[in-house]
C-alpha cells in the first residue's frame, strides 16, 4: 500500500489508502484574507497561532503553511516589496517557526516561490509535505531538485505549460509525466501527492465524475496518494458545506487520501450575534439576563462563539468509520462525545413520563 509520510520533530503524519483521510489545514494563508494580511505586514503572528491551535483541534493532520502576502504599505516606501521573491522566504520562516512554536503539527510548505520553498525546508523541523510541483517545465525543474535535495514528498498539480484542462484524460496524462519526471530524479512515487484539481460543480456538471474517475485511475495505475482543494467543488454555491460534506465521503471511496481545508467552523462573531438577539427580542422573547452568549447561541442554532471542528469533519470522520480506518469506531466516539453529553443533560432536564395518580 502507498504511504507517505509526513513528519514534525515528534509527529508523524500518515497519508495512505489504509489510513483515515489526511486533513490538511489550509487557514494559514493571507491570500484573500485581508486582516491576517495586514497583520502579518505589521508583524503580528498572533492569528497564525491562533489559527494553527484551532485546526489542529479541530483534526487537522497537517497544517498548510502558504506565504503569498501583499505588503502594499511597505512596497511604498521600498520597490522591493513588489517582489514576492523578496517578501516571501523571510515570511515563510518567520511562519514556520511561530507555527512550530506552538504546535507539534506536521507542515506543509505552500509557495510559488522558489526561494520561500526552501526557506521553509530549511526552518521546518522533520519532514515536511512540499506545496507544489506541476508539469509545467520550468516548475520541475526548479522544485523537483528541492523534493530530491531535501528528501520530503511533495504536492503535483495536474497542470502544465497549456494551463488547466477540463480533460480529465489530459489532467491525468500531467499527473503521469510529473511522477516519470520525479522518478528520474531518484523520487519514488510513494512521495508523490497528487492533485487532480477539482472543477467547480456550478460551472461543470461533469466536476464530481471527472474527480472520482480521475482518483481510481491516480490509484490504480500510478499507485499515488491524492488531494485537493476540497472546497473548490462548492464555489459559487449556496450552502457550500452541503456540497462539501457530500463530495468529501465520495472522493474518499473512490480513493482520495487527503484534501486541502478548512478544519474549522469559524466562531460567530458579534455581528452576527446581535443581530440575532434583536431579531428574537423583536418577536418578544425575553432573553434572561444571565443568559451567557454560547448558550444563547445553542438555544438559538447559531453555532458557537468558539472555534469547532466543522460539519466536513464530520463527515470525514464518519467515512473514516464506515472504510474501517477507524479502530472500532473510537474517533467517531470520541468526536461526538461533547455533543452527545450536551444531547443527553437536556434529555435528564426533561425527564420521563409524567405518572397519573
Amino acid at each position: 500500500m502507498t504511504r507517505t509520510i509526513v513528519e514534525s520533530e515528534t509527529k508523524t503524519a500518515i497519508i495512505g489508502f489504509d489510513q483515515p483521510f489526511c486533513v490538511i489545514g489550509e487557514r494559514i494563508n493571507p491570500t484573500g484574507r485581508k486582516v491576517l494580511n495586514a497583520e502579518l505586514e505589521a508583524g503580528d503572528f498572533s492569528r497564525v497561532e491562533s489559527d494553527a491551535l484551532a485546526q489542529v483541534a479541530a483534526g487537522a493532520t497537517v497544517l498548510d503553511i502558504n506565504s503569498g502576502a501583499v505588503f502594499s504599505n511597505k512596497m511604498a516606501e521600498d520597490p522591493r516589496y513588489a517582489d514576492n521573491n523578496f517578501v516571501e522566504p523571510d515570511l515563510m520562516r518567520q511562519l514556520v517557526e511561530t507555527v512550530q512554536a506552538v504546535t507539534d503539527c506536521p507542515l506543509c510548505i505552500d509557495s510559488s516561490v522558489p526561494g520561500a520553498l526552501e526557506a521553509g525546508l530549511k526552518a521546518a523541523k522533520g519532514r515536511p509535505l512540499l506545496n507544489s510541483v506541476t508539469g509545467e517545465e520550468e516548475r520541475l525543474e526548479m522544485v523537483l531538485p528541492l523534493v530530491k535535495k531535501y528528501n520530503v514528498p511533495v504536492v503535483a498539480i495536474s497542470n502544465d505549460d497549456t494551463g488547466i484542462s477540463e480533460d480529465p484524460d489530459v489532467r491525468f496524462a500531467v499527473a503521469k509525466k510529473i511522477v516519470e519526471r520525479a522518478a528520474d530524479f531518484g523520487i519514488p512515487a510513494h512521495d508523490i501527492v497528487v492533485d487532480p484539481l477539482v472543477m467547480p460543480i456550478g460551472a461543470m456538471g461533469t466536476a464530481g465524475l471527472q474527480v472520482f474517475t480521475l482518483v481510481r485511475r491516480l490509484r490504480e495505475e500510478l499507485g499515488v496518494n491524492t488531494t485537493c482543494g476540497a472546497s473548490n467543488i462548492s464555489f459559487g454555491l449556496p450552502n457550500r458545506h452541503g456540497i462539501n460534506n457530500a463530495f468529501l465521503p465520495m472522493a474518499m471511496g473512490a480513493g482520495m487520501t487527503s484534501a486541502i481545508m478548512n478544519p474549522v467552523a469559524l466562531p460567530v462573531g458579534p455581528t452576527k450575534l446581535a443581530e440575532k438577539k434583536a431579531e428574537v427580542e423583536a418577536k418578544g422573547i425575553v432573553i434572561p439576563a444571565d443568559m451567557d452568549d454560547e448558550t444563547f447561541c445553542q438555544l438559538f442554532g447559531l453555532g458557537s462563539t468558539k472555534p469547532k471542528a466543522g460539519k466536513e469533519m464530520e463527515a470525514i470522520r464518519a467515512a473514516n468509520f464506515l472504510t474501517n480506518n477507524d479502530d472500532g469506531g473510537a474517533e467517531w466516539i470520541k468526536f461526538n462525545s461533547v455533543n452527545a453529553g450536551a444531547a443527553g443533560a437536556a434529555g435528564g432536564r426533561r425527564g420521563g413520563r409524567r405518572r397519573r395518580g
